[in-house]
């Protein structure tokens, strides 16, 4: 997760199974990422 942490720019396309997967759930700076409820990724920031 360091890559995400040092990046400029950030898309999330949220969990790889279930409905939701693939559907755009974020697109920022990463420390936004991190209070997006839908994304997987967010949480291990």
């Amino acid at each position: 997760m360091d890559i995400i942490r040092n990046a400029d720019w950030v898309i999330d396309l949220g969990p790889e199974a279930g409905d939701d997967g693939g559907n755009l759930v974020y697109a920022g700076i990463p420390n936004g990422l991190k209070q997006v409820k839908q994304s997987y990724t967010g949480k291990f920031l």
